[in-house]
């Protein structure tokens, strides 16, 4: 007979949610064939539901050049969100970041000037500011060696397993590396992470020191629904391109992220990006399936408090199709039989089997969205007597 239902530790639930998302990203590769894209590497993600769209060589190891700011960005919001930076906190300038490579994209700070870690922010974000990023970098642990071991450290935490950095800016070094499939990870953890300070990547221009210099990224003139993200260029990494929008899906809005690393030209990773964002937008769907707490079912359960109990997902569940696919999805839920009390709240307790004509697309653990108890002795002895006879 079953023994009780424990609660998995979430690292198991998450790789399960991962592996189904793997899944549906495969079976859509298959059934649209991608763009052809003047990149060498690229990746295009679902951020609605976490899916892949399509890919070439995701996972190649790449100089990420001025991607890496976005984990620059990503603890400078942390740090601020947390209230260990302020917005309006005033910064000391470093000689160290003031002498930043002098031929690369700065914004122009002095040590003889603190800046406010707003000014900061725009600076590394709108005018990519190799120096801003120092001075980021400093406010927020002190020295840009020590912040670097926070960027690996929260780069590990994100599961980013191909990813390493060794500075704040990107400037070429070996120890400074990653993939589209990390990159896209990082992009729309910062976006859901922060949606308040990512607004920050929609602005067009900014100007510090009396110079104002315009946002690299081409897109946010030529699409409307472009609100992000980042631009990256060194001569080894080529032009690259983060760019995400988001645009009307149903009742609500649905964001897609492209990750395009090593164009030949500036011209060319804008024209690549606005190229997948409207493939995916024009050829894809995205529906919502479930809702978070959700019951996708209240089977019996014995030997509890209660006699039944309800089954769901701790999160909403979207899933990314072909249009003209998403009427065709069907869901077939196998669990575990009998249900025996106690049962711990977000345990797993079945697979949820999606499929699209005839064929599976994907499967998702089914969580208990309620703790049952233990019924009294007496409770359980006549449970025990139906289950003999059942």
């Amino acid at each position: 007979m079953q023994g009780p239902l424990t609660c998995p530790p979430m690292k198991k639930l998450f790789a399960a949610l991962a592996a189904a998302v793997l899944s549906i990203s495969a079976a859509l590769a298959q059934s649209l064939p991608a763009p052809t894209i003047a990149a060498k590497s690229w990746l295009l993600l679902d951020a609605t539901s976490g899916q892949v769209i399509a890919s070439q060589e995701p996972n190649m190891r790449i100089e990420p050049a001025s991607l890496t700011k976005l984990m620059t960005a990503y603890l400078a919001f942390a740090a601020i969100k947390e209230k260990r930076l302020d917005l309006n906190q005033m910064v000391n300038v470093s000689v160290r970041a003031w002498k930043v490579d002098g031929d690369s994209s700065k914004m122009f700070i002095d040590p003889a000037t603190p800046v406010k870690v707003n000014d900061l922010l725009y600076g590394l974000i709108v005018q990519s500011g190799n120096d801003a990023a120092v001075a980021l970098a400093e406010a927020v642990a002190g020295t840009e060696d020590a912040f670097a071991v926070l960027m690996n450290r929260e780069a590990e935490r994100m599961g980013l397993k191909s990813t390493h950095f060794s500075n704040s800016h990107g400037l070429p070094s070996p120890e400074n590396y990653s993939t589209a499939q990390d990159l896209s990870v990082l992009a729309s953890r910062l976006i859901i992470d922060f949606p308040e300070l990512y607004k920050i990547y929609s602005t067009k221009s900014f100007t510090y020191n009396k110079i104002k210099q315009p946002n690299r990224n081409r897109l946010l003139w030529l699409d409307p629904t472009v609100d992000g993200m980042k631009t990256g260029h060194t001569q080894n990494a080529g032009f690259c391109l983060i760019s995400t929008a988001k645009r009307p899906n149903g009742k609500g809005d649905r964001r897609l992220i492209s990750v395009l690393l090593g164009a030949p030209s500036d011209q060319i990773r804008a024209q690549e990006s606005q190229k997948l964002l409207n493939w995916g937008f024009l050829n894809f769907d995205t529906v919502k399936l479930y809702g978070k707490d959700q019951a996708v079912a209240t089977p019996e359960v014995w030997k509890g408090t209660q006699n039944q109990i309800k089954l769901g997902f701790n999160h909403d569940i979207f899933v990314t199709v072909p249009k003209g696919m998403a009427d065709k999805l069907k869901s077939v839920l196998e669990r575990k039989d009998p249900l025996v009390a106690p049962i711990a709240q977000n345990s797993r307790i079945g697979t949820l089997k999606l499929m699209a004509d005839g064929k599976l697309l994907t499967e998702l653990p089914v969580l208990a969205l309620e703790q049952v108890n233990q019924a009294t002795i007496f409770g359980r002895a006549w449970d025990s007597v139906r289950l003999w006879v059942k």
